[in-house]
């Protein structure tokens, strides 16, 4: 029997947070009869997470992906090893004919209904949350719906030929995600807290300039303790960030985090006083509670004006390595200048975070079900 609606868990551990909570709203909304869900997914990881946190329900189905991965005694949470996306497309396409509805949080899956002839509608919910997103790939005008955070993102897409009717802002999903490690630290002493989160491209990454560097510089200071949790892709790029890790593993004032699911949950942005980065959307989430932020900038962007770089404005820019430390000393002492900023960047970015949009995107899915999307 075919399932009202499918959810795809097909990707990084990253997209888990953006997409789960929707699942776990739209199986407990009470609906009569109830929606038949169900849970597609890659790896044993993403059974057990998901089955884990959902528990049973008569409602909902667990279904095997073609090429399944069974990763035996796998890490939860850990990035698993993912079967080739596109065959698994090409294989598991045939098999969500008849399924109303496909949500999904990542883009990949949007060459279905791109290339293929369907009546099956998808869902997409958009996971970034910075200013710097590819919005004009024609596989996004392929969702019936495409789920955003706030309005400043309906307008870039409806800008990039996507129809503002088939957008709809709910407020920032992965602000109603429950099942957060909230791993304890236990740093040595007690220190201010400081996140370190690279992005993975290396275009848009201070870590292939002066990642090494400024790690080093901001533990031989000893003011603060460090959380290194770049973005998970970025030791997929640069190998050579394993190796680092490992020198600085161990201290009494470095937490390190390469791979577990506390990097991808929300656990650091919210245990940190201070952020450093360059463009990687964490600083979004670290801004749903204002604090002082950093930000590195060593090629010296031409970034005023420019829209990807708004997250620039909610603190300040280092442009000279050897300003890092300065910086970093009077970020709290200078944050209520930049308080502004940081509200307005979160509330743009982000729109509600009240943790309320999990149940908003669930009731966009059932009118698109309905087929009223």
């Amino acid at each position: 029997m075919k399932a009202d609606v499918a959810f795809l868990f097909l990707g990084e551990t990253l997209l888990i947070p953006h997409l789960y909570p929707v699942l776990e709203a739209l199986a407990g909304t009470g609906a009569v009869p109830a929606v038949t869900i169900d849970v597609w997914v890659a790896t044993s990881m993403h059974e057990a997470l998901v089955r884990g946190w959902l528990g049973d329900r008569a409602n909902v189905r667990f279904r095997r992906a073609p090429g399944y991965r069974d990763l035996g005694a796998w890490e939860a949470g850990r990035n698993p090893p993912l079967p080739p996306k596109l065959p698994l497309l090409a294989r598991l396409a045939p098999r969500l004919w008849g399924t109303r509805v496909v949500v999904s949080a990542e883009q990949t899956s949007l060459w279905i209904p791109t290339v293929l002839p369907t009546r099956t509608r998808f869902v997409n919910i958009l996971h970034g949350a910075g200013s710097m997103m590819n919005r004009d790939d024609r596989r996004r005008r392929a969702a019936a719906l495409t789920i955003v955070a706030a309005e400043r993102e309906r307008a870039a897409l409806a800008a990039h030929g996507v129809a503002r009717d088939r957008t709809v802002a709910v407020g920032y999903i992965k602000a109603g995600f429950r099942q957060r490690t909230h791993r304890d630290l236990a740093f040595a002493e007690g220190r201010p807290v400081l996140l370190y989160a690279p992005h993975w491209q290396r275009h848009r990454s201070s870590w292939w300039d002066w990642g090494e560097e400024a790690v080093r510089a901001i533990l031989a200071s000893g003011r603060w303790n460090l959380i290194f949790a770049p973005h998970q892709r970025l030791a997929e790029k640069a190998p050579e960030v394993r190796a680092f890790a490992a020198s600085i593993a161990g201290r009494g004032d470095v937490h390190v985090d390469l791979d577990s699911f506390a990097m991808v949950d929300g656990s650091y942005t919210a245990a940190a006083d201070l952020y450093l980065g360059d463009t990687s959307s964490q600083v979004v989430e670290f801004l749903m509670r204002p604090r002082p932020c950093v930000f590195l900038d060593p090629r010296g962007v031409a970034w005023d004006g420019d829209a990807s770089y708004a997250m620039w404005r909610a603190g300040e820019v280092v442009t000279d390595r050897a300003a890092l430390l300065p910086a970093l000393e009077r970020a709290g002492r200078d944050h209520a200048g930049y308080l502004a900023a940081q509200r307005a960047f979160a509330a743009q970015s982000l729109g509600d975070v009240s943790g309320v949009a999990p149940a908003r995107a669930a009731a966009a899915i059932l009118g698109v079900l309905a087929g009223g999307g």
